[in-house]
């Protein structure tokens, strides 16, 4: 396997984590009260959706990618 398919790996895996926390935080009781009050999430929760989003599609361009 070469490099630039481990690095693409890497990044999916990545990506698919910070997704994961993401989208647990979304679900957290504080950021529930913060988006009912400002209609929005954080920006730290943000930060792990739109990352984990480019991570995993760079990762995936990466793998597919020949």
């Amino acid at each position: 396997m070469n490099q630039k398919k481990l690095i693409g790996i890497a990044l999916l895996v990545v990506g698919v984590i910070l997704l994961f926390f993401g989208f647990n935080a979304t679900e957290s009781v504080g950021e529930e009260l913060t988006e009912a009050v400002t209609g929005r999430f954080s920006d730290e929760t943000m930060m792990y959706l739109i990352g984990g989003a480019v991570a995993a599609v760079i990762g995936l361009v990466m793998l597919l990618k020949k």
